[in-house]
């Protein structure tokens, strides 16, 4: 997924239509629904049951770490940063799949929570951002930063947690089925440019949320190394994606999606 521009490469498929003024048979329209109900059958793509126990353990994580969270806080305990930090990664992952079934009901599916499908350096990256934050409280219990400094690193990384969460949940919102998780090669009938609301401002609103969201949670947890880590992968990540979706744009809509470009910023550093 992550080559030719961070998108995954093409695929050639042909394809012949033919048409035909003869009535699908009973057992054509059988096979059909057939078909289209094992899509939710557990183990399948569309799994009610898998949906249903994914929602449900993020929500039961969400609502454990968030009263651990405010315990450890009432104690003054600095720790409060990891049961937090698993917060903000519950409320990530059930927004994803909240925003594309409340707006896009047909791509929802299992995958759409993002727990899995973004590979295993991303769960590799949580996983250390938890291990140095835990390694720190062991052997730095106290802050080495200065005290003005220590606050405002700790507000800005709040912030950007908010404002990013925020930004990306709206932008899911207000694009609508013209919003997936997976790079479109071909233009559907039904896409459409999405230039108004959040995008009049954004071009890729849903990058600039997720980009600045991981950049805050590492400010919040006071990680060193994880903050240069995540802001150096999400950079080249979403550079090489951004360069290889917007080729794929230009292609689809042409002089329009050119001038939106010009209007629109990215608002991540130094990607244009």
């Amino acid at each position: 997924m992550i080559s030719a521009g961070g998108i995954g490469t093409r695929t050639s498929t042909s394809s012949t239509s033919t048409t035909s003024n003869t009535p699908p048979t009973s057992e054509e329209i059988t096979s059909a629904l057939n078909t289209y109900e094992r899509a939710f059958f557990p183990g399948q793509p569309k799994s009610l049951s898998g949906i249903a126990l994914r929602a449900f353990l993020l929500g039961l994580s969400l609502a454990g770490s968030t009263a651990l969270t405010t315990y450890l806080l009432y104690n003054t305990n600095p720790l409060w940063r990891a049961p937090f930090f698993l917060a903000s990664l519950s409320l990530f992952h059930f927004l994803e799949f909240y925003s594309t079934a409340l707006t896009n009901a047909p791509g929802a599916r299992v995958s759409s929570f993002l727990l899995s499908s973004n590979g295993s350096a991303y769960n590799i990256a949580h996983g250390a951002a938890f291990t140095e934050l835990l390694l720190s409280h062991l052997f730095l219990p106290a802050s080495i930063l200065p005290y003005p400094l220590h606050p405002l690193l700790l507000l800005t990384g709040l912030l950007l947690i908010i404002i990013g969460q925020s930004t990306r949940t709206l932008a899911m919102l207000h694009a609508g089925s013209n919003f997936s998780h997976i790079v479109s090669h071909t233009k559907k009938s039904s896409h459409e440019l999405v230039t108004t609301g959040i995008y009049s401002i954004l071009r890729h609103p849903s990058y600039f949320g997720f980009f600045w969201w991981g950049i805050g949670t590492q400010l919040v947890c006071g990680n060193v190394v994880c903050l240069m880590g995540y802001a150096v992968v999400l950079w080249r990540f979403f550079e090489r994606r951004i360069g290889g979706e917007e080729e794929l744009l230009v292609g689809f809509f042409g002089e329009e999606y050119v001038k939106f470009r010009e209007r629109t910023r990215v608002g991540i550093p130094f990607i244009k």
